[in-house]
């Protein structure tokens, strides 16, 4: 993997913007080629740098339900249990952390019925949690996926 320089930084900033806009735009906003901004974007994406994704307003889906749930692990089982979750469709997000809990999930519901079966089937039925804490988002502030600038990664100090 080769090392970002000031043009996929930039192209990364516009793409987080607006990732519709065409290569031969951004060509134009950032003085290069169409060819140079596609060869661009294919080797960050080559290189797992970024992907193009849908991010969808869950609620608009019908999604009106967002929990996070912390989990504590058997030990030994930390690794089996993400596995497991991975493969529940509600399920969005899984990391491990320091702290109270091994195991935090962001998931999505129609439902606080759909919630409740959530933790009383499918968690229940996962071999090595040993307790999980559901909080529910009542409002959200800021849901964001850009934080690239045109120079490098965002200062997030001040």
């Amino acid at each position: 993997m080769r090392k970002l320089d000031l043009l996929d930084f930039q192209i990364l900033q516009i793409l987080q913007v607006d990732a519709r806009k065409s290569y031969t735009e951004m060509g134009h906003m950032l003085g290069v080629s169409e060819g140079t901004i596609r060869s661009r974007i294919n080797r960050m994406i080559e290189d797992e740098i970024f992907q193009f994704i849908v991010h969808t307003d869950p609620v608009k889906v019908g999604l009106h339900v967002q929990a996070i749930i912390g989990m504590s692990t058997k030990l030994g089982h930390q690794e089996k249990v993400a596995e497991q979750l991975g493969k529940l469709r509600a399920v969005r997000f899984i990391g491990a952390f320091s702290g109270r809990n091994d195991l935090i999930i962001q998931a999505y519901f129609r439902s606080n019925e759909d919630l409740t079966a959530f933790v009383n089937e499918d968690l229940a039925n996962i071999e090595g949690i040993a307790s999980a804490e559901v909080s529910i988002e009542l409002k959200q502030y800021k849901d964001s996926f850009s934080y690239v600038t045109a120079d490098g990664v965002e200062d997030t100090a001040g």
